[in-house]
């Protein structure tokens, strides 16, 4: 029987989790005096005492020796022979015509050829003829695309509010910091007019901004009589809100005007 050490319970013989509380459970071995089942990290056996660290180094030792053995039987590699013979310096000695001393000349000996070397056609070692290349194959060449494909154009970012009573999709003007939103009015015209959808009485003629700065969007109220709600929470008149995808929009109290701020 094997013992969970974690909660005492006993599984059988070459259980690896615990029956109970599923813990992995200490691998088992064999005590090789008495035969009974004892952990493989035990030190001795719990029936009859013996050492089973000395057990293990003796196999080690033994296992090492045949290894040992086995690898003297590993015959030595040859080294092969150079496939390029060396050149021969020959030393030459010559008088001098000046000065008694002589000096030494060093001459270098090639390996005579094989005769299939010395019969090779000429052609290999001639240049290949260029073909001339026009300047239209050339601009394709260094610009790395060939002529006549299209350009990669870039994709810019569509920014649209959703109407949610009437799922009606506004997309906001891109060429203008401060996108205004009301009703028409003397004053300020609205770029976003709401007057022809449900319940656009409670939102006033100028109602709200939204800010472009860089790629962020902001949202503030400019003094409406029944506010702008941003998920829920009112704006005070002079704070804003940057706006993230998904952001809640409501344009006065009930949540009777309702727009998403969608970026794609």
């Amino acid at each position: 029987m094997i013992v969970c050490p974690n909660c005492n319970h006993s599984n059988p013989d070459g259980a690896q989790t615990c029956e109970a509380c599923y813990t992995p459970l200490p691998a088992t071995a064999t005590c090789p005096n008495c035969g009974a089942t004892v952990q493989t990290d035990a030190s001795f056996c719990g029936q009859c005492g013996f050492n089973l660290k000395a057990s293990r180094a003796t196999e080690e030792i033994f296992a090492g020796d045949i290894s040992t053995d086995v690898g003297n039987d590993i015959p030595a590699l040859e080294t092969p022979e150079p496939l390029v013979e060396p050149q021969r310096l020959v030393i030459s000695a010559h008088p001098s015509a000046e000065t008694s001393s002589q000096s030494y000349l060093v001459e270098s000996v090639e390996t005579p050829k094989s005769q299939s070397e010395l019969t090779s056609p000429a052609s290999d070692t001639t240049p290949l003829p260029t073909t001339p290349v026009s300047s239209a194959e050339q601009v394709s060449t260094v610009s790395g695309s060939p002529t006549g494909s299209s350009k990669t154009q870039l994709q810019q970012q569509t920014i649209k509010l959703l109407h949610v009573q009437t799922d009606t999709n506004i997309e906001l003007p891109q060429n203008l910091g401060v996108i205004h939103i009301g009703k028409p009015n003397d004053r300020i015209p609205p770029d976003i007019d709401v007057s022809g959808f449900p319940n656009s009485e409670i939102v006033s003629r100028i109602h709200a901004d939204i800010r472009v700065e860089g790629d962020a969007y902001f949202v503030e109220d400019v003094g409406s009589s029944n506010g702008t709600y941003v998920n829920s929470r009112p704006l005070q008149p002079g704070d804003r809100h940057r706006l993230r995808a998904g952001d809640r929009i409501a344009l006065g109290k009930g949540d009777l005007v309702t727009f998403l701020f969608q970026m794609s």
